[in-house]
């Protein structure tokens, strides 16, 4: 491995900033100092610039195998660097349904040679596979996903029994989406005898209510408290969920813990009209109301991590009806320079930014020596120019589905440099492929 030193950059790290050089040798952080004087294969000249360290998204979707028409490992992780995301832990409802420990290795053997950024796999759980949940590695696999609720794909578990199994004999973290999908199907007959096939996307949130986001919720937080079981509630989209989760001086202590992803930190249920189904997602975004309960539970530590839900489909998936488009979206690109831009408006800091977003995602999946920047620790490292405004066109999409909910919005940063593992891996637009990310390791 080469080595890098970083000169004169602002670091966002450990709720605090400061100016310092960074040298990066054989894929660790070997030195951080006010100055350095020592030889490196390459120099960056960072003044100016802000120093993250690398975002660690706990939820995306990156469709393979099975839906590789829409994205791939590849293709997505190339992606996430660009948008200064280093590491994900991706989701099992690929096809087929990651539910077997076969079809979980599958998917680490693609990301061996294909995957930018480092990466681990969720193992899926179903109605049926308890045995093979049970032999999961913690040490090895990020965690456990359970959908309570359905989304894309057919991976629903809604036999209580089975339910019971899961939070009480699986030994490590519990991943959740939560709609109750008998709130939902109720909601949807109703709009159906109501509307028919003229049901649109300003139904979505109606549909999939606040009601059923916190009755499955409220179901999951029963289930772990009974059994003492490490719970973490994806996606939070209600202020009425955000009650459910207490704020805590220890995050590594907190046996339940929750998430909060872009789209329910930006858009509203008044972007409808004008976004249509680019912005349908399950749980769906809701009130302005539940955007602004979501982001001070951000702040005060009811919710613990940011993430994105990256979900892509194709543009003509998308253009359908509201009744055949399906739900999802690409985000992975945009996801750091939205928060950046959250921060110029004045409502989160830069350095809750990188607590959300890399130190808190590290702590709550007791990722091995990753998401600060601290001596010692794996080089994951994003540069950012935060006067740099860039705007989102087609032309600079690099997700496959070629499109974006952010389109035509100019961000008022840019990420210029992001370092995977020790690796320049994206610098000013240009990639250098050379190497792969890592596989995750965690301390349980």
């Amino acid at each position: 491995m080469s080595s890098i030193l970083i000169k004169s950059a602002n670091l966002v790290n450990e709720g605090k900033q400061f100016i310092a050089d960074v040298y990066v040798k054989n894929g660790i952080i070997e030195k951080i100092a006010p100055q350095l004087d020592v030889k490196a294969d390459r120099e960056i000249n960072a003044e100016g610039l802000h120093l993250f360290p690398g975002c660690i998204d706990d939820q995306v979707h990156f469709r393979e195998p099975g839906l590789t028409y829409k994205g791939d490992i590849y293709s997505e992780s190339r992606a996430a660097v660009a948008g200064g995301i280093t590491s994900y832990m991706e989701m099992p409802n690929t096809v087929p349904n990651t539910l077997t420990q076969i079809l979980l290795q599958d998917k680490y053997d693609i990301a061996s040679i294909n995957s930018l950024a480092n990466y681990s796999f969720y193992m899926g759980a179903g109605n049926n596979n308890l045995e093979e949940v049970l032999k999961t590695d913690p040490k090895k696999v990020c965690g456990v996903k359970v959908f309570m609720g359905s989304s894309t794909g057919n991976m629903l578990v809604d036999n209580k029994k089975t339910l019971e199994g899961l939070f009480s004999k699986v030994p490590m973290l519990i991943a959740v989406h939560c709609e109750d999908e008998g709130i939902i199907r109720e909601n949807f007959s109703r709009f159906t005898t109501l509307y028919g096939t003229e049901m649109t996307p300003e139904m979505h949130p109606m549909i999939r209510s606040a009601e059923a986001c916190y009755k499955s919720s409220a179901f999951a937080v029963e289930l772990a408290k009974k059994h003492q079981t490490r719970l973490h509630i994806l996606h939070i989209s209600t202020a009425i969920e955000t009650e459910l989760f207490e704020n805590s001086s220890s995050l590594a202590d907190k046996k339940i813990t929750a998430e909060a992803c872009i789209h329910h930190l930006w858009f509203s249920d008044e972007d409808y009209a004008e976004k249509g189904n680019m912005i349908k997602w399950n749980p769906a975004i809701k009130s302005k109301e539940d955007r602004e309960a979501i982001l001070k539970a951000v702040l005060d530590g009811r919710i613990d991590v940011i993430a994105t839900d990256h979900a892509p489909h194709t543009l003509a998936e998308k253009s359908q009806p509201y009744l055949m488009a399906p739900s999802g979206g690409p985000l992975v690109q945009h996801a750091l320079q939205a928060m950046i831009d959250l921060y110029h408006q004045g409502k989160i800091s830069l350095e809750m930014i990188a607590q959300k977003m890399s130190h808190n995602p590290a702590i709550c999946f007791q990722i091995e020596k990753r998401g600060f920047i601290r001596e010692g620790y794996w080089a994951d490292l994003v540069l950012t120019d935060l006067n740099k405004p860039k705007q989102v066109t087609y032309d600079t999409l690099l997700s496959k589905c070629r499109w974006s909910p952010f389109i035509d919005h100019t961000f008022k940063s840019s990420v210029s440099h992001t370092i995977v593992s020790g690796n320049l891996v994206y610098e000013n637009g240009i990639f250098h492929e050379q190497h792969c990310g890592k596989r995750l390791i965690f301390n349980r």
